[in-house]
C-alpha cells in the first residue's frame, strides 16, 4: 500500500448519516478485477440521478471534487457489511483520509490495512467543519500521521490524531501485514534452518 506521513486537501463533504459499505460500493460491482480500479463504482448509484447520469449536485460530481484527497463524513460511515471494496473504492479514487465522529467497526480496520486513515473527531467540530466548508469549499486541511495531529482550516485548530500504533507504523511505512512479515524473511529463514538442524526429521 502507498505510505502516508502527511497530506494537506481540500475536503469534499459527503453528507449521510449510516452511509453503508453497498452505498459506497453496490454489491454488484464487488466482483470487478480490482487490477482496473474501483474507482469508477464509488458512490456508484448515489451519484446518479434516475437516468444513470451523474447529478451535478453530488458532492463529488462538482468541479474540482475531483482533486480532493481527504472527505468529511458523518456518523457510521462505513456501516453495513464488511466488504473490502468500499475501502479499495476510496483509495482507488484517490482518497488517502477521511473524517468522521464515528466509523464502521469493519470498515475503520479495513482501512487502516490499506492505508486509508480514518480521522475520529467529535460530532461538533465535524459540524463545525462543514459549515466552514459550506463557506470556504477551497479550505485545506492537514492531516498529519507523522506528527500526530490534524489541522483544519479558520479558527478551528489543531487536533490529536490517534491511530493503533502498530496500525500507525504500517501505515507510515507503507507495508500491509504480508508486506510486513516479508520483511522479516532473513530471520524467518535462519529460523527455519536452525530448527531443522536442530531437529533433522522435520526435514524429511
Amino acid at each position: 500500500m502507498k505510505a502516508f506521513t502527511r497530506e494537506t486537501s481540500t475536503v469534499v463533504f459527503v453528507p449521510g448519516m449510516n452511509c453503508d459499505t453497498d452505498q459506497i460500493i453496490p454489491a454488484r460491482f464487488i466482483k470487478a478485477d480490482r487490477a482496473e480500479g474501483y474507482d469508477k463504482f464509488l458512490f456508484h448509484d448515489i451519484r446518479r440521478d434516475a437516468a444513470g447520469a451523474l447529478d451535478p449536485d453530488f458532492p463529488l460530481n462538482r468541479p474540482g471534487a475531483d482533486k480532493a484527497r481527504i472527505l468529511l463524513v458523518e456518523d457510521n460511515f462505513g456501516c453495513g457489511s464488511s466488504r473490502e471494496g468500499a475501502v479499495y473504492a476510496l483509495v482507488d479514487a484517490g482518497i488517502r483520509a477521511l473524517i468522521a465522529p464515528v466509523f464502521g467497526d469493519i470498515f475503520f480496520n479495513n482501512a487502516l490495512k490499506n492505508g486509508l486513515v480514518p480521522v475520529r473527531l467529535p460530532r461538533p467540530l465535524c459540524e463545525a467543519l462543514a459549515a466552514h466548508l459550506a463557506d470556504h469549499p477551497r479550505a485545506e486541511v492537514t492531516v498529519d500521521l507523522a506528527a500526530g495531529q490534524v489541522v483544519l482550516p479558520g479558527a478551528l485548530g489543531s487536533h490529536p490524531l490517534v491511530l493503533d500504533a502498530f496500525a500507525r507504523d504500517c501505515i507510515l511505512r507503507g507495508l500491509d501485514e504480508i508486506e510486513l512479515t516479508l520483511t522479516h524473511m532473513d530471520e524467518i529463514r535462519a529460523f527455519e534452518a536452525a530448527r531443522i538442524a536442530a531437529n533433522p526429521w522435520l526435514g524429511r
